[in-house]
This record gives structure tokens, sequence and C-alpha cells, in this order.
């Protein structure tokens, strides 16, 4: 691995902050505030971001509900969920380090797809959305509004950008899927906003082509990482919590445990 003067090392062709957390041939993980790191980052050499930053929807929540009957029905968000969040800060750099046949995936709330549209929108050629449709979502005990059963996942690229599919059933832009649950949900600690490797995995193979180079600049649990590494893309992950960074990289270690293992010869 080459290490520069300038503070940078070569990972896979491209020059990028040295020091991570972790790395191996197909990721890298930066324990840091990813305002930190993106300007670093060179130009035209991301060829998906995919990520899943805060909602803001701290307000909105009414907080746990304990019950006799059941397990405690969890509201509430981390907090960093309190820290303001705004698109139009973001523009900049994600369209600095994308490629021109790049694409941006960004989960979002309805509370902030409008902010998303207005920045995003006039930048690019195409802005569209995906409904991701949770078939088990948390119940609505009071029977007070509808069930949180979708999320919203805002989709930009511009005129040649990686498109992957082979007939129009491919092309929905929904995609159902169960929340995190069993082996797969990270339990300690937990992570409140966990996404489910089939949502990301879909999105990797629509947006991306082998060898390609993902970045999630909210990296959480390492769900995109994982998913990367499964689809032989490479990703650079970018998260602020330390606790989550571990998380991350016993995932990934745990993944190559099992592709080992498939890779190995009948006896």
């Amino acid at each position: 691995m080459h290490r520069g003067n300038d503070g940078s090392m070569n990972w896979n062709g491209l020059e990028i902050p040295d020091n991570p957390y972790f790395y191996d041939e197909d990721v890298v993980i930066y324990n840091a505030d990813c305002r930190e790191i993106l300007p670093r980052l060179l130009d035209k050499s991301i060829d998906l971001v995919l990520t899943d930053p805060p909602y803001n929807l701290s307000s909105y929540s009414t907080g746990n509900m304990e019950l006799s009957w059941r397990k405690t029905i969890n509201n509430d968000l981390a907090e960093w969920d309190l820290n303001s969040f705004e698109p139009a800060e973001w523009l900049s750099d994600f369209m600095r380090v994308l490629k021109p046949t790049g694409n941006i995936f960004a989960f979002t709330s309805y509370n902030l797809m409008g902010k998303w549209h207005e920045v995003f929108d006039p930048a690019f050629d195409t802005f569209q959305y995906m409904v991701w449709h949770k078939t088990n979502p948390v119940p609505k005990i009071r029977r007070a509004g509808f069930l949180n059963s979708c999320e919203l996942i805002i989709c930009v690229w511009d005129k040649g950008h990686t498109w992957n599919f082979t007939n129009q059933k491919e092309m929905h832009n929904f995609i159902q899927s169960p929340i995190c649950m069993g082996n797969e949900r990270v339990k300690n600690p937990v992570h409140p906003t966990q996404k489910p490797l089939k949502v990301l995995e879909h999105i990797i193979k629509l947006a991306s082509d082998e060898g390609d180079t993902v970045l999630d600049p909210f990296l959480g649990s390492g769900t995109t990482a994982v998913a990367s590494k499964l689809l032989n893309r490479k990703c650079i992950g970018i998260e602020i919590s330390e606790k989550y960074c571990e998380i991350a990289v016993k995932r990934l270690s745990q993944q190559v445990m099992k592709l080992n293992i498939k890779e190995q010869p009948d006896a």
C-alpha cells in the first residue's frame, strides 16, 4: 500500500485519505465526520453514492411505548437524528466526486423529500424516487394513522449513467422487503435505522457495475459495505460513531468467512 507525503494512500488506484479505521482490498472505512473526509476524495472517483443520512424525524417521535403483553415498541431515534440535515450542504461534494456515469441513491423521509428535490433536481438531468415497502412495519397500537410501512429513496443521475436491467419488470420504482430480522439484525449495539441487505443489493446491481466504487458517507452498521463486497464492488464508507465502525468491520469479517466457505471445492 503506497502512502504519499500529503497524507494520502493509494487504494485500488485511487488516492484516498490516510489512516482509515479499516481497509482491505475491497472496503475502506473511516471513523470520522464525513465532512472532513469527503473534500479529500478525488474528483470523478465514485461510481455510486448510496447512503442513509439522518431523516430529522426526532421532533415527531412520541417516544417508546411500554406494553405489558409484548416487548417495547421503539419509537426513539438516535441522538444523531437531532442534528439538522440539509441536502443543500452535500450537493457540491456529491457532484464533485461522482463520475459522469454515476448515480446517487439516498434514503430519506417525507419531511426532507422536498428539500432534496429543490436542490438536486436542477443540478442533474434526472431526479426520481423509489419506495421501499416494509412488509413488517412497527404496529400502530392506537390505530391513529397509517402504518409507517414505506421509506423513500431519492434517485439522481445524468444522461449516460450506469443502468443495468433486462426487462421492464425490473424497472419498478418499488421494492418490497421486511425490515432487518433474525441473524441479519445488529443487536449490540442496535442500529435504529439498519437497512436490509436485499434492498441495498438491488440498488447496487441496478446502478453500478462489478469493480465500481460505491461511497457511503453515513455508513452506520456497514450494510452498504457488506452488500458491495458481496457483489464485487469496492466501497468507501465513512461513519462518525466508532461503535458502528466496529460493528461494520465485524460484519465484513463474518461475510468474508461465509464467502470463503462457499468457495471451498467439494471434497
